[in-house]
């Protein structure tokens, strides 16, 4: 089973030497809990906060480290605070500069760390393992990231994690290394429906290969269902990077296609003349688009407004009608009010997903034209009465 939590927390960064800095995040540790989890009797799970530290981070020659201090961790080790220290130097994080300016653009950093079991690895193996998922908020950066412990000395003096049961340093923090990491620079992206996209996924890992096959997988998820569209494996010398260290290790990055279609608006006439005996009924089609919600309404505008204002009537709308390409349609009928004088413009604006703009299409309504009946008549009147005075 597969959880997603997600803590909005705080963000620090602070100056570790030169040209690095350490950065500090707020996260959650997730564990999966004993018993009864809701309704539906799945499995519950624990949340306990934690603080991940990323040391050695490189920073840019052009950054300014006058305003970062140090991390300090705390003076009195506490054997209950989940205090992960990751050394990121031998596995550089890509696009790590979006995470020293997050706190300063206002961006919320999203984190989460859970216990990880490499295949192939016993659980109660040394060293242990955590992956560590991060996304920054309002931009395209996504990583996952697997912890591998250090190894740390034990004599009477060690200390022992009350939770985790894993020997700390001194300083009461549990000491990590980032060994491998997958990401994406595409966290979500627009594609029109029957469309091609691109999508980007790479990884990382620890300098030291022992296996010469690389696995990459990627699956197509669909309102809960899944189904792997693409599966290769190819050796050290066509691939780029090395493999996995000691055993599989698996990390993933979730890539959001969004399909969508815009929609073909439509107006039922082009011309609309007034007719003071006939209601006119003004239709508007929107066609072909996906996904199914949409919206609709009527404006006018006439010769005396600056804005336009929504009729208080709406009319009323067709029900949606699918079409076998999977995209949707609707319209909406509108009965012109007699109201309505000459020169107003009526126009319906529909909104989509797919649009970045709400699109409109217009008619302006025209006079009424004279009777054609009576142009006939009068002419008829004139002809008789002109051979009448020729006759006399």
């Amino acid at each position: 089973m597969v959880i997603e939590v997600i803590l909005f927390g705080y963000f620090t960064v602070c100056v570790s030497g030169d040209g690095v800095a350490d950065v500090v995040l707020s996260c959650t540790l997730v564990e999966e809990g004993v018993g009864l989890g809701g309704m539906g009797g799945g499995a519950s799970f624990r949340r306990t906060p934690a603080t991940l530290v990323f040391r050695d981070v490189a920073v840019a020659s052009d950054e300014s480290l006058e305003t970062l201090t140090p991390f300090v961790p705390p003076s009195v080790p506490d054997l209950d605070l989940l205090l992960f220290e990751a050394k990121v130097s031998s596995v550089e994080i890509p696009n790590a500069d979006l995470l020293l300016h997050a706190d300063c653009n206002e961006q919320e950093v999203m984190c989460e760390i859970s216990s990880y079991s490499p295949r192939g690895s016993r659980e109660s193996s040394d060293p242990a393992y955590f992956m560590a998922s991060l996304n920054v908020e309002g931009i395209e950066f996504s990583t996952v990231l697997i912890l591998q412990t250090l190894t740390v000395e034990k004599d009477h003096s060690t200390l022992i994690h009350n939770k985790l049961g894993l020997p700390l340093s001194q300083s009461g923090t549990l000491l990590t290394e980032v060994i491998f990491l997958v990401f994406s620079h595409i966290k979500s992206v627009s594609v029109p429906l029957r469309g091609d996209v691109l999508l980007n996924c790479g990884f990382k890992q620890l300098q030291i290969p022992l296996s010469q096959e690389v696995a990459i997988e990627w699956r197509l998820q669909h309102r809960g269902k899944g189904r792997r569209v693409l599966d290769m494996k190819t050796r050290l010398d066509d691939a780029e990077g090395s493999t996995v260290v000691h055993a599989e290790r698996r990390g993933s990055s979730v890539d959001a296609a969004k399909v969508v279609e815009p929609p073909h608006v439509s107006l039922s006439k082009e011309k609309l003349v007034l007719k003071s005996e006939t209601r006119q009924t003004l239709s508007c089609h929107c066609n072909n688009y996906y996904p199914l919600d949409v919206q609709m309404e009527w404006l006018s505008l006439s010769l005396t407004d600056t804005e336009p204002a929504v009729f208080p009537d709406q009319g009323s709308l067709s029900s949606h009608r699918h079409h076998g390409d999977g995209t949707f349609s609707l319209s909406s009928h509108f009965t012109v009010p007699p109201s309505v004088s000459p020169g107003t413009k009526i126009t319906c604006r529909v909104s989509h997903t797919a649009l970045d703009a709400p699109l409109s299409v217009s008619v302006v309504v025209e006079s009424p034209e004279p009777d054609s009946y009576m142009w006939v008549l009068g002419f008829l009147i004139i002809t008789v009465l002109f051979f009448y005075q020729v006759m006399r």
